[in-house]
């Protein structure tokens, strides 16, 4: 299977997280990491019903898949998000020393993976993630679209 093939099973898998977000009445949005070929965790945004403005998705699947390797570094993963990190999450996973990002939607406001900031492009960090936007976008673009439709 190609990388891009590859890329497109996972996001999937992080749009299905972001489908349980936007159940729970929380901004759709899902992330997924995985390590050889295989999720390690996964996890949606649960910021309003947890009370925690760090709550993303990406930050909680950092946490699980920390817990789940019994180590606060990851390398060797690839986190798929439906839309582009802000930048504490861009933070977060450079301290984690991801190898890959691949978000799906970008965000033109708060997006810190080349949208608004590019936290990733710095090469005064000593970690290098390499960064892919655009993945599955249109899809995981209109899951946002239509939460916020309904909200107004």
């Amino acid at each position: 299977m190609s990388q891009a093939e590859l890329d497109q099973q996972f996001m999937q898998q992080a749009i299905e997280q972001a489908k349980l977000a936007a159940l729970a009445g929380e901004v759709p949005v899902g992330a997924v990491v995985v390590r050889d070929g295989k999720v390690i965790s996964s996890a949606f945004n649960k910021p309003i019903s947890t009370h925690d403005p760090s709550a993303h998705a990406e930050m909680l699947a950092l946490r699980a898949a920390a817990q789940s390797e019994e180590n606060y570094r990851l390398p060797g993963t690839t986190l798929y998000v439906t839309l582009e990190p802000c930048v504490m999450c861009s933070g977060a996973m450079l301290h984690a020393r991801l190898d890959r990002v691949v978000y799906g939607a970008a965000d033109p406001k708060t997006g810190a993976a080349g949208s608004v900031f590019d936290v990733f492009s710095s090469k005064q960090i000593n970690h290098q993630t390499s960064v892919e936007g655009g993945v599955m976008g249109e899809e995981c673009g209109q899951l946002l679209r239509n939460f916020f439709k309904e909200r107004r």
